[in-house]
């Protein structure tokens, strides 16, 4: 099934977040898929505040994972622009992560899509004709 979803700012990109948070349960994968700047860790954090998460969420690109506790379920952000390769993500232990008890958001999810579990939720992002138009495609 393939939603399209149109955001014209920043709110509209909350929103989506929010929507896409209520129905999430554990063992979750959700792939960003997305150009530089194209909004990734903004709807991330969308997504975490629809979990009931109050931390400040920030792009992991130097850590790579970054945990968020104290929602409805905990949130796992990953950013694996920086890895070499897939085989990066076996030192990490992504498998505790992608079938545990949260939800795991991955930026750059391209990356490492031979690790993605069957029913991971893609969702890609573009560029709009406007300014701050953003095009989301959600694959599930």
């Amino acid at each position: 099934m393939v939603e399209k979803f149109i955001s014209k700012n920043e709110k509209q990109t909350e929103e989506l977040g929010l929507r896409r948070a209520e129905g999430l349960k554990a063992d979750t994968v959700i792939a960003l898929i997305g150009d530089l700047g194209s909004g990734k860790t903004a709807l991330t954090k969308a997504i975490a505040k629809g979990l009931g998460i109050e931390q400040q969420v920030t792009s992991p690109t130097f850590t790579i994972i970054q945990e968020y506790s104290g929602g409805r379920l905990p949130l796992y952000h990953f950013d694996v622009y920086r890895l070499e390769d897939e085989e990066d993500m076996y030192e990490l232990g992504y498998e505790e992560y992608f079938y545990g008890d949260g939800v795991c958001v991955i930026e750059w999810a391209d990356q490492i899509k031979g690790l993605l579990p069957k029913n991971t939720i893609y969702i890609n992002i573009y560029y709009g004709s406007h300014e701050n138009e953003r095009i989301y495609t959600i694959e599930y």
